[in-house]
C-alpha cells in the first residue's frame, strides 16, 4: 500500500482505507476463484494496483466520464481507476463469469457505487463511453476492431475519446498503421520501480 501512497500522496482518507483494503478482498477471493497467479499476489500493490493507476498519470478523468474495461480479469484496471475516480462511471466485462464474481464482490465490500460489472462479450455492447481501457487482452489491431464501434464522438477529456490500453514490450508493428493517432507514454516516466521498464500506457484517438 505504501508504494500507492508514494505516487498518490493527496488521496482522501477514504481512498487510502479502500486501496488498503484491496490486499485482504483479493487473498480472500483468490482462494475461492484464481484470478492473481499465487506468486503475484504478494507483488499485488505494483503489479496490478499501481500498474492500473498508471492511466490517471496519462489523464485525470473529468466527472461524469464513463469508461469500460474490456477483459477486466479480476477488477484491473477498472477498480483502482474507480476509487481513484469516484465521480466517473466504470463499466468491468470479462467473458469468463467467475472473474466478474470476484469483480462484484470485491467492489461490493468496497461500496463503489461507480461500478457496473458483467460477464458478457464485447462483440455483444452496443453502448458507446469515452474510453475502452484493459491491460493487453489481445493483439492491438484486434482489440481496435472490436471496440470501436462502442467509442463516443464527443469529447470531454484532455486526451481525445478512444483507447487507452496497458501494454508491455516492444509492439511497434501492432501500433504502425495508426500513425499520428496513437501516442505512448512510458511507465517509466512516472513510477522508478523496475517491473515498469518496458511497460506503456497507449493511447488511441478513434
Amino acid at each position: 500500500m505504501e508504494i500507492i501512497k508514494k505516487y498518490f500522496p493527496n488521496l482522501t482518507e477514504e481512498q487510502n482505507q479502500k486501496f488498503s483494503r484491496l490486499k485482504e478482498l483479493y487473498a480472500f477471493w483468490n482462494e475461492q476463484i484464481n484470478v492473481i497467479s499465487r506468486k503475484d499476489m504478494d507483488s499485488l500493490y505494483e503489479h496490478h494496483v499501481l500498474h492500473s493507476l498508471a492511466i490517471a498519470k496519462v489523464i485525470q478523468f473529468t466527472p461524469g466520464t464513463k469508461i469500460m474495461d474490456v477483459g477486466t480479469g479480476g477488477g484491473f484496471p477498472g477498480i483502482p481507476l474507480a476509487i481513484l475516480f469516484p465521480e466517473c462511471n466504470f463499466y468491468l466485462i470479462d467473458s469468463i463469469g467467475k472473474k466478474i464474481k470476484v469483480v462484484t464482490e470485491v467492489a461490493k465490500a468496497l461500496e463503489l457505487g461507480n461500478i457496473k460489472a458483467e460477464h458478457i462479450r464485447v462483440q455483444q455492447i452496443t453502448n458507446r463511453f469515452d474510453f475502452i481501457v484493459s491491460r493487453a487482452v489481445t493483439a492491438f489491431p484486434k482489440f481496435v476492431n472490436m471496440v470501436k464501434k462502442n467509442s463516443k464522438a464527443k469529447d470531454q477529456n484532455s486526451l481525445p475519446n478512444g483507447i487507452i490500453y496497458l501494454k508491455g514490450g516492444d509492439f511497434e508493428d501492432e501500433i504502425s498503421e495508426y500513425g499520428s493517432r496513437i501516442s505512448l507514454y512510458e511507465c517509466s516516466d512516472y513510477f522508478k520501480e523496475e517491473f515498469f521498464e518496458t511497460k506503456k500506457v497507449v493511447h488511441l484517438d478513434l
